[in-house]
């Protein structure tokens, strides 16, 4: 199904178009966000050069519903940003992608977007053996823990992040700049069929496009707006992973960077963001932390009586009371303490929308 209206399908199916247009200014990034953020008429003018008659006209001839049958075609499906399923933090993007074209289960992204927790961890292609590895543990906890890990599926960092949050749960998110049905890069084709099965792969391109290098730092605009956090895992100066990071600086959200040696090319980046205020990450928990709340220190007040329990509680959201009961009030420290509950941010969210708990300002949980 293709919940996409008539407008929104016209400026995908242009922004689809005109890909090979934009990868003449792919050198500038602030001009393509501009770009982006044109009207379609505007669009057209800028970029349609001496194919601008042309395009116009195919642009107004245009047959939305045939359009979304070809997509509906390819196996995927399309929400606009006036869906009720579209995320609403990509508003707060000046260039918001009209259209999400999906592969997988459209149940299951509204599952993974709609959660109340998220992260992008994102880092280098040519990342080292040990930036890999903790790419994967981050993905595999946070995953664990319930959150979305966001990335681009990109070589490196990037798909060991992925793989980790498949191993254990797969909540996960790939963000791609190309069509969403076709694996970029072509050597990580079974993790792209993987996170179609069982998580789900996006894009604002519409199936049937190629990659585009102007594609790859407008995705990232994606990537950042749809995280509440960005961490880079690993890094080098003038890596595309700093234009997600700056990105996300940009749109309010926190961004934290793992700390690597000085001398080393791979993390001069991310020690760059980390001497420039980002957070410092170490493990699963600081990312927990530092996105979702700080750990009370305080001692717990005693003063009453918790409110009586709902009597038809899931197991998982009694193993969080009991986590809350023993003191611990973050997310990072409910999950240590359920270490065999699947995740604990959705009975969290589940438990305050009950009216048994509450979080407060500082991102602690108190039980009422």
């Amino acid at each position: 199904m293709n919940d996409a209206c008539d407008r929104c399908t016209r400026r995908s199916w242009l922004i689809g178009r005109l890909s090979a247009h934009l990868d003449q200014i792919r050198g500038n990034r602030p001009a393509i966000r501009g770009v982006l953020a044109l009207s379609d008429r505007k669009l057209i003018a800028s970029l349609g050069g001496r194919e601008q008659g042309r395009i116009t006209a195919q642009w107004e001839r245009l047959d939305p519903a045939a359009q979304r049958q070809q997509w509906q075609s390819a196996s995927t499906f399309a929400i606009c940003r006036h869906s009720r399923s579209f995320p609403r933090s990509l508003a707060d993007l000046p260039d918001p992608p009209a259209v999400l074209h999906l592969y997988g289960a459209r149940d299951r992204f509204d599952h993974l977007i709609s959660s109340s927790a998220s992260v992008a961890l994102v880092g280098a292609r040519r990342a080292s053996a040990d930036g890999l590895e903790l790419a994967r543990e981050l993905g595999r906890t946070l995953s664990l823990c319930g959150v979305t890990v966001i990335s681009g599926m990109a070589l490196g960092i990037d798909s060991a992040a992925h793989e980790g949050a498949l191993a254990a749960g797969a909540q996960t998110v790939a963000v791609l700049a190309c069509g969403p049905e076709r694996a970029y890069p072509a050597r990580r084709t079974r993790l792209h069929s993987e996170l179609a099965e069982r998580a789900v792969v996006v894009s604002e391109l519409p199936p049937g496009i190629p990659p585009y290098r102007w594609a790859f730092p407008a995705r990232n605009r994606i990537i950042a707006a749809l995280a509440q956090m960005a961490v880079v895992v690993e890094a080098a100066e003038r890596s595309g992973s700093l234009i997600t990071a700056e990105i996300a600086a940009d749109l309010g959200r926190a961004v934290g960077a793992v700390p690597g040696h000085p001398s080393s090319w791979h993390s001069s980046g991310a020690n760059a963001l980390l001497r420039d205020g980002a957070h410092l990450i170490r493990d699963a928990r600081d990312i927990l932390d530092d996105a979702f709340g700080v750990e009370n220190v305080g001692s717990p007040s005693a003063s009453r009586e918790p409110l009586p329990l709902p009597p038809d509680l899931s197991g998982d959201q009694k193993a969080v009371i009991a986590a809350l009961d023993a003191g611990f009030s973050t997310v990072a420290r409910v999950a240590e303490y359920c270490a065999g509950v699947a995740e604990v941010v959705a009975p969290l969210t589940e438990l305050e929308l009950l009216g048994v708990v509450e979080r407060h300002s500082d991102g602690n949980y108190k039980r009422l």
